[in-house]
């Protein structure tokens, strides 16, 4: 049986457990393991790693001892773009266990599973740090340039605070008339809330409200204020320390797009090789929606123009004088993608490559439907925009039960119900075969503008717990641009709702509350790139630490009532940093199995009710990585090959 979740042994790929975050081929990184004195006496601890498919293992020792934990030490041999690797662990009583990214198993763990590290171009630092709010344009602010501009024929104008329409073919020509000056002119709110990074869904023209049918990607929409109005948004945006990130779709254009309508012009036009057009004019369109062509990543020409260098549409947006920080690609799951056709890696590899060589300090993140894992390698995307391992189960855990018309796109007539149980279990499945800076640099989005607001089915007092969770797990917490005011909706384009700036202090007290949260995630760098580590996993409450040597954040995320108990927390030493729980010392504790032991000062944690709470506690107590790359020191282990007998 395997021991209780606060006393197994952990390793991530945090810098308290890998020596460095940007391996290279041919690098010795050294990766340590946490064994817990409560897991009981440890024979030995090996790494099992598959350098080109053929296993191989490394002794690993004991660098260093405290008063909750031993600390193994392994050196790796980086050989592949790509290295993965797991634990093995001897106990004293000969039975052995495995440690992978999905766990501690008692029976042999699968390849896909195993830790990674990865020796591809590494993400921007700023990523893993952010705080990202999203805006529908066309829904935030206008500016008094708004009224001066012609309307194009599809646009069905609306006032303010008119009801966005979300069902029918009124739904995509509703127009209120938002701009980027209108968001520049509210930067003070960004700054309010926290936000150190404006993802803007796309800016270029287009015959809808949202703008993902684009009829060119040269110009910025002149109803948004045109290139002009970009290059002022951003500008002020950093001004103020907030990057600005950009939304493209490389899956598909508009059927107005100018691409397009050369393709089906003439059969000769080298456009007709960027989509999947046939003899009679049919062409394959994302799913089936005939405005949305597809775009075939075959063409060499297509790549040339829209991904492949400096010139390119990719590469033109994150120039001067325009600046952008980074794109947030639409679709990205299928683009590439169709039949027996898979040319996603070589899209986002090439895309990847332009952005390093034009900035390399520029972020890239994929929009997935479902299970992003298999193209989250660092290869191309940097992280992924996925709703399986945190939107969906966070949902499932903290909202209402009850019939619902719409659920993320799935067939369920019924919200789900999980336990904390099935969240931990789900955050833990679908990042396991990730590796852990592509883990860092995801979004966990409680909402975006393609879905339902978080608050619309939340159980009473669920938003605070939602919100911290989402600003504490790893990954990049997103608020799209009205759930700091409450707002509700029933899918996505009802959620698109325009935001109400001559009531602003009606809002006040949902928008400090979002503020007071994501301060933590500015002032605290454990909940950006610290160690993750569950300490208690129930039905009703979870209890995790984020870790780095001179921070610990202990997070208590409850739906009820909660009393826990809790071994190696100093209570004594913790600060309260938000919320209403309780942590007390606990005068009980516990001896190991040697005899020899005790763990760390026992603390418990008491919540009523629905609860996010966190507490700043000191760092952890291990010694300091060497220099990564160079020879170990004579008494560091050292690389080795262990034959299969000795395996």
């Amino acid at each position: 049986m395997l021991p209780e979740i606060d006393a197994r042994p952990h390793h991530d790929g945090s810098p308290l457990y890998v020596s460095t975050q940007e391996p290279a081929l041919g690098d010795a990184v050294r990766v340590r393991l946490r064994v817990p004195h409560r897991y009981g006496h440890v024979a030995g601890v090996k790494t099992r790693s598959n350098p080109n498919h053929e296993p191989r293992f490394t002794p690993a020792v004991i660098v260093h001892h405290d008063d909750d934990a031993s600390w193994w030490e392994a050196e790796l041999l980086i050989e592949n773009p790509i290295h993965g690797y797991r634990f093995i662990i001897t106990r004293a009583s000969g039975e052995t266990h495995f440690l992978s990214q999905a766990g501690l198993s008692d029976i042999e763990t699968r390849d896909d599973d195993d830790f990674r590290l990865v020796t591809f171009a590494p993400p921007p630092a700023w990523g893993a740090e952010a705080v990202m709010y999203q805006v529908f344009p066309d829904r935030f602010a206008r500016s008094s340039a708004a009224d001066g501009r012609d309307l194009p024929e599809w646009a069905e104008p609306a006032e303010w605070h008119d009801e966005p329409i979300y069902q029918g073919p009124s739904t995509p020509r509703q127009f209120y008339g938002g701009d980027l000056d209108g968001i520049t002119q509210h930067l003070d709110h960004l700054e309010r809330l926290g936000a150190t990074v404006l993802y803007l869904t796309p800016v270029f023209p287009g015959r809808s409200n949202h703008r993902y049918d684009a009829h060119s990607f040269d110009q910025v929409d002149p109803l948004l204020g045109g290139d002009e109005a970009l290059v002022r948004l951003v500008e002020a945006a950093h001004a103020r320390g907030i990057k600005v990130m950009g939304d493209l779709t490389l899956n598909h254009s508009g059927d107005a797009h100018e691409w397009f309508v050369a393709a089906r012009a003439s059969a000769d036009a080298p456009e007709r090789a960027f989509y999947y057009l046939d003899d009679d004019g049919g062409y394959v369109s994302w799913l089936g929606v005939e405005s949305l062509p597809k775009l075939n990543w075959a063409s060499d020409e297509l790549r040339r123009r829209f991904i492949d260098g400096p010139d390119s549409v990719v590469g033109r947006w994150l120039q001067q004088p325009y600046g952008l920080d980074g794109w947030r690609i639409d679709v990205a799951n299928m683009t590439g993608r169709l039949d027996d056709h898979d040319l996603n890696a070589e899209v986002r590899q090439l895309t990847q490559a332009t952005m390093r060589s034009v900035n390399p300090d520029t972020l890239l993140l994929a929009e997935s439907t479902n299970d992003a894992q298999s193209d989250m390698q660092g290869d191309g995307w940097h992280g992924a925009m996925t709703y399986v391992s945190f939107t969906r189960p966070v949902w499932a855990w903290l909202s209402e039960p009850g019939p619902i018309s719409w659920f993320f796109g799935l067939p369920y007539p019924v919200m789900p119900q999980y336990t904390g149980h099935q969240v931990a279990d789900a955050n833990t499945r679908f990042t396991a075969a990730m590796p852990w800076r592509s883990r860092l640099n995801s979004m966990n989005a409680l909402d975006t503008h393609d879905t339902s607001r978080f608050v619309t089915r939340a159980r009473p007092g669920a938003v605070p717990v939602a919100l911290g969770l989402s600003l504490s797990l790893p990954g990049i917490p997103v608020v799209f641009a009205g759930d700091e005011f409450g707002f509700t909706g029933e899918n996505g384009e009802h959620s698109r709702t325009p935001i109400p700036w001559d009531r602003l202090d009606d809002y006040a007290p949902t928008i400090d509350l979002y503020a007071d949260h994501l301060r933590l995630r500015r002032e605290h760098p454990a909940l950006g790139t610290g160690s993750l580590r569950w300490l208690h996993v129930g039905d009703d409450a979870l209890v995790f630490v984020r870790e780095l040597a001179d921070e610990t954040v202990l997070v208590l995320a409850a739906r009820d009532d909660a009393d826990i108990a809790l071994d190696g927390i100093d209570a004594g030493a913790a600060v309260r940093l938000i919320g209403d729980g309780e942590l007390a010392v606990d005068a009980r504790g516990e001896t190991v199995a040697d005899g020899t032991r005790q763990t760390g000062p026992a603390a418990r944690i008491r919540s009523t009710g629905m609860s996010f709470t966190a507490w700043a506690l000191p760092g952890i107590d291990a010694p300091a990585f060497p220099g990564h790359g160079v020879p170990a020191a004579a008494d560091s282990p050292q690389w080795s090959v262990v034959s299969r007998s000795d395996a």
